[in-house]
């Protein structure tokens, strides 16, 4: 759901600057995801009954390969499905020989510079995977576990120290105590030695001002090889790293002898056992913490000391925070800059080796006394040392992270470290979409990268989205069973098939019959064919600022509609024109309705391409349907009607049914094409029918202009007087449908306002739009009258300061009248109340800008005027029951 949501939001970009005549490139292309396609195949070859180890690394790659094309093809159709309008004749592997020959080249130039060294450092260590992952592959939730106070005691048996910790086993490997240098509890005894339990070993007391006195005991032990801030204190301090665990992260030799070999937690039992005996067990509390899981294994991780590969990125985090900082790029929200320099400016460096086959295998090789050599191949190596075919060489077994060439996506998918055409033409590029949660493994990486090879920024915008959750606002993950594949959405899907899609591969029996219960409670029907198309606009009109987008069913049904509301539309209009010896060019005369929609429709336009440049999709997408749904579906359309169904008693009637239809196509065909980015299915397949009559290339819509905003089509008057016709109407609709009148059922309508002024422009209003006014709000007819003649029982509505009244005589009943101005009475009420307390707020009428707070005072004067007229009309129908 994600990546359908993001590839949208791309595709109406890609789209909509291709129309405005740019030459546009979306680059379509994956990455090789180094640990979880290694773990999937490693499973299928379990199943046979063998192992990577048997095959051999060639065989086992080669496996990789096949696997990957299975499912490479399975990506690229489902962004076929979604409509995605990418550049397949450039569609690019991070594995391709061409990208690969660019990771070994980014490799080399940076060792040679001396930012790429090999060392052993603290990584995060999987010791299923038996690989170092990266931050972004850690999942940490909250679990149910114990903290366990143990005793340290002092040397000279003057007393002990307290420690609390939630994994007693990595006490085997603490190398000190530390404490504030300020405690007055513990700073005396700073320098003093510890007996570590267990063991034959000391440990000396430190201070360190990183420990906070108000957390736990004020005591803290310290195992630099096991703990990433215990490693940054026992860096500080020049501190031993005592490593306690293998690669399966069971005990190593280190540890005292009646522990080696044991599990990690199996240790720990007999770890706590151990030190209960001995009475070192101070006491063990019930304590929540949060556990670093591996996301692909599911393995708790362990903070480990192994040689690996490491970028330093100081040198190149500089130019890449200052390119942020003078605007050169910039983030959208803006908000998010500050995430981006919070962990700029305390990067550490990256380690980019993982201890796997399936990569790009690092280009370094080793004598058999443990020198390292790098360069792009072995014959170089040997070339560039002056090494002897004698001296055997061996490769590093390691492949590179793969965010590594991701980071190089931008340039390298464009012929780095050649001057390809590509490469001239589209970079810099524009603009990078991407969820928020990858600014610092992807983002930051891609600035840094590009800065650094090609002299240039990757790309000017880097437009921040948030990250799609369910209805309920959880996660969508496996384990929670509420994950939606978008092709179900598309195509639909029964509910047995749900079922088991969610179920399949849990290995939990009670949490597949929970997921199977709450997949049938939730879709006891399966999931509706929506289309493309609806769940396209769902995306967009969700995509807003936030952080976390809640996915709702009730707005893909609502743009479901909305499709269908398009669909009709254009089959009236088609029907409207087809047969009518219409041409565009047949002289027209244009009706107010015409007028305002046109002038309508060019504010629409200039608000939809401004929120597209400013990544608003969710308001470019509202203006769009406010504008199809509301105004040229429910109003214009119903506008037509009286003058497309008038005789042609006159030529002026001709002329003015020209004048519709013309309006009718052109506005529908514009509406297609601004449409054609968010919705592209069926725009084209509606374009298509609609071209014909617009005389344009029928080709496809994709190549068409987008519709452009033109100033001379704005008619204000036209706006102000079908607004005012609008209101009229919807006024009467109101009444009757409030009061059940039968729609076939004419009724006679007074207006009446205590200004004069409105009640002549009120009468000549009247006069012009009369025979609208028959057919959209069935009246018999309509005056305006004084206000102040006795007049039978009348339903009333308030338009501003005009008033209407329709006689109530043999149309309802007027207690249910008395009833409804009482429910609206209430609500005018309630509303004063709020505007009078925001009136009386003093922060609001100081800090709010003038013209709000003119609007609130208007709108308190307005409210006690309809309450004063309320209470009248009730007051006169109290009289009369």
């Amino acid at each position: 759901m994600g990546h359908a949501f993001q590839q949208t939001l791309m595709d109406v970009l890609i789209r909509y600057h291709r129309m405005k005549s740019c030459k546009a490139l979306w680059l379509v292309g994956t990455d090789h995801a180094g640990i979880a396609t290694q773990m999937v195949v490693e499973r299928q070859l379990q199943i046979k009954g063998l192992s990577k180890t048997e095959l051999g690394r060639d065989a086992f790659i080669d496996q990789i390969w096949s696997w990957k094309k299975e499912s490479g093809d399975n990506i690229t159709r489902q962004l076929r499905r979604l409509g995605a309008s990418v550049d397949w004749s450039r569609e690019r592997f991070t594995m391709d020989e061409g990208l690969s020959k660019a990771v070994i080249e980014a490799f080399v130039r940076l060792f040679n510079e001396g930012l790429i060294y090999r060392g052993k450092r603290l990584v995060n260590w999987d010791p299923i995977l038996h690989t170092a992952v990266s931050d972004l592959e850690v999942e940490s939730e909250e679990e149910n576990g114990f903290l366990y106070y143990i005793r340290y005691p002092l040397t000279d048996g003057t007393g002990h120290f307290t420690v609390a910790t939630t994994r007693p086993e990595t006490m085997l490997g603490d190398v000190a105590v530390a404490v504030h240098p300020m405690d007055t509890r513990f700073n005396t005894l700073i320098g003093k030695q510890l007996k570590l339990p267990l063991t034959e070993r000391t440990i000396p007391i430190i201070a360190d001002t990183s420990i906070d006195p108000e957390f736990g005991t004020g005591c803290v032990k310290i195992t630099p090889a096991h703990d990433f801030n215990d490693y940054a204190i026992g860096e500080r301090h020049h501190l031993p790293q005592i490593n306690i665990f293998t690669l399966d992260a069971t005990l190593n030799t280190n540890v005292p002898l009646p522990y080696q070999g044991l599990d990690r937690f199996v240790a720990r039992e007999q770890i706590i056992k151990d030190l209960t005996a001995l009475d070192y067990i101070e006491k063990i509390d019930n304590h929540v913490l949060k556990v670093p899981r591996g996301d692909r294994s599911g393995a708790i991780l362990e903070p480990l000391l192994t040689d690996q590969w490491f970028v330093k990125t100081e040198t190149l985090a500089k130019p890449a925070i200052e390119a942020v900082e003078k605007g050169k790029i910039r983030f959208i929200p803006e908000n998010w800059s500050k995430t981006y320099f919070g962990w700029m400016h305390n990067i550490q460096d990256w380690c980019i080796s993982r201890q796997l086959w399936w990569g790009h295998r690092i280009p370094a090789w080793y004598d058999e006394a443990g020198n390292i050599y790098v360069a792009h191949n072995e014959m170089e190596v040997r070339a560039k040392y002056n090494l002897p075919e004698t001296i055997r060489l061996s490769q590093d077994e390691d492949v590179l992270d793969t965010w590594f060439s991701s980071a190089l996506w931008p340039f390298s998918t464009l012929g780095w470290p050649e001057a390809t055409l590509d490469f001239k033409t589209f970079y810099p590029t524009q603009v990078l979409v991407t969820g928020f949660d990858i600014i610092f493994f992807w983002v930051a990486r891609m600035i840094m990268f590009g800065l650094k090879f090609t002299g240039e920024i990757p790309f000017h915008d880097v437009y921040i989205h948030g990250l799609i959750q369910d209805q309920n606002g959880q996660k969508m993950s496996k384990t929670k069973g509420n994950v939606l594949d978008p092709i179900d959405l598309i195509d639909g899907i029964d509910l047995e098939s749900l079922v088991q899609k969610r179920i399949s591969g849990l290995m939990q029996p009670q949490l597949a019959k929970k997921i199977e219960q709450d997949t049938r409670t939730q879709f006891p029907k399966g999931i509706s064919a929506y289309g493309t198309d609806a769940l396209r606009f769902t995306f967009c009109a969700l995509a807003t600022t936030g952080r976390h987008i809640r996915f709702d069913f009730t707005r893909l049904e609502g743009y479901r509609h909305f499709c269908n509301k398009l669909w009709n539309a254009t089959r009236y209009v088609l029907m409207n024109i087809e047969g009518k010896n219409f041409n565009i060019h047949d002289n027209k005369e244009f009706s107010l309705s015409d007028h305002w929609i046109f002038s309508l429709w060019q504010r629409t336009k200039q608000s939809v391409q401004t929120h597209i440049l400013q990544y608003r999709f969710d308001l470019a997408a509202q203006a769009l349907y406010e504008f199809t749904w509301n105004e040229y579906c429910d109003w214009y359309l119903e506008l037509s009607k009286p003058i497309l169904n008038k005789p042609l008693n006159t030529p002026e009637d001709g002329l003015k049914a020209n004048g519709t239809r013309y309006t009718l196509i052109t506005i529908l065909e514009e509406l297609l094409r601004a449409l054609h980015p968010f919705i592209p299915y069926i725009t084209e397949t509606l374009w298509q029918f609609v071209a014909k009559f617009e005389e344009k290339n029928k080709e496809t819509i994709m190549l068409q202009p987008y519709p452009d905003y033109r100033e001379d089509l704005i008619h204000s008057t036209a706006e102000n007087e079908i607004t005012w016709l609008k209101d009229i109407i919807i006024g009467i609709r109101t009444i009757r449908g409030e009061l059940n009148v039968s729609p076939a059922k004419s009724v006679p309508v007074y207006l009446y306002s205590d200004s004069k002024e409105v009640l002549s422009q009120t009468e000549t209003r009247i006069t012009q739009h009369e025979p609208l006014l028959k057919a959209l709000a069935k009246i018999e007819s309509m005056e305006c009258i004084d206000y102040k003649e006795d007049r039978a029982p009348v339903a009333t509505a308030l338009i501003g300061n005009l008033e209407i009244f329709i006689p109530m005589k043999g149309l309802i009943d007027i207690e249910a009248e008395i009833k409804r101005l009482e429910k609206d009475h209430t609500k005018h009420q309630s509303d004063l109340v709020l505007t009078e307390n925001k009136l009386k707020n003093e922060n609001f009428i100081k800090n709010a800008p003038r013209d709000i707070v003119q609007q609130e005072k208007n709108r308190y004067e307005e409210l006690k005027n309809t309450l004063q007229k309320l209470e009248e009309r009730l007051k006169e129908l109290e009289n009369i029951v």
